[in-house]
């Protein structure tokens, strides 16, 4: 059981950027033609998050299901107690189950979002947590696992698909920024450990906040711009994703930069 901290909007920027990026995944129906299934997995002690994603995802999905899931019966019970105080308006194709990494679900989910689940798991123990979610996607599916901040301002995640990691999204409230190199505190637990010379996670973390102190007379303009001209920079020597949905001067200006999972993957 993870502490369960939470809080609302606290996962706002990587819903917005799934509900922008993965809508191949959330609009797939099931082979049956089932609406498409989303799981949040390890909501914490407050079910908002989960109605929050549900909310966010539903708008670019309208069939979309999603299915809260923690292994503590008394969140279940919170994420019940929701519903049930809905009742004059009940959200349709929302619910709550206990349960953990095996995902007691009826059918493969096209999405699983896993956000600060792994954080007392050793890197190993990660990277086997990886490897069970993503075998039980759905054909097409995803796995978005990563950390994030008690507000939600720093937050680093991963997409996952069955094939493997996919990308890396680095994610930050850009004006209380003050490198981006902070955002070491939120890798993913596969990487964590990683942020250390001769590692490609600490040689790019090292090189944005080289573009970030090259950029700092865009800050005139704001820290939308100097954000955005520190990726660019950093653009012409690492593989950051330009062109939508992953990347390009709309994303970046949301604090956002994602790259393949190979350019930072440990050796």
């Amino acid at each position: 059981m993870t502490r369960g901290t939470t809080a609302p909007n606290r996962l706002r920027r990587v819903d917005r950027w799934i509900a922008a990026t993965q809508t191949g995944a959330l609009r797939s129906a099931g082979p049956a033609g089932e609406p498409p299934l989303a799981v949040d997995l390890g909501y914490g002690a407050s079910p908002v998050t989960t109605f929050e994603l549900y909310t966010r995802l539903r708008a670019v999905s309208p069939r979309l299901e999603v299915v809260g899931i923690e292994i503590e019966p008394e969140r279940v019970a919170a994420g019940t107690a929701f519903l049930a105080a809905m009742r004059d308006d009940p959200p349709e194709g929302l619910s709550f189950r206990r349960g953990g990494f095996e995902l007691p679900v009826a059918r493969p989910p096209a999405l699983v979002r896993a956000f600060n689940v792994l954080r007392q798991y050793g890197e190993a123990a990660a990277w086997d947590a990886w490897d069970g979610l993503r075998s039980r996607l759905a054909p097409g599916g995803v796995l978005v696992e990563g950390t994030c901040d008690e507000i939600g301002r720093r937050a680093v995640w991963a997409a996952l698909t069955p094939d493997g990691p996919q990308t890396i999204t680095f994610a930050a409230h850009l004006p209380t920024l003050d490198r981006p190199s902070t955002l070491a505190e939120r890798l993913p637990k596969t990487l964590i450990h990683r942020n250390v010379p001769g590692e490609p996670v600490h040689e790019f973390l090292v090189a944005f906040d080289r573009c970030w102190a090259t950029a700092a007379p865009h800050s005139a303009f704001g820290p939308r711009a100097r954000w955005t001209e520190a990726v660019a920079l950093l653009a012409a020597s690492h593989p950051v994703l330009t062109r939508p949905p992953y990347g390009g001067r709309a994303r970046w200006r949301r604090g956002e930069v994602t790259l393949p999972w190979r350019s930072v993957a440990p050796p």
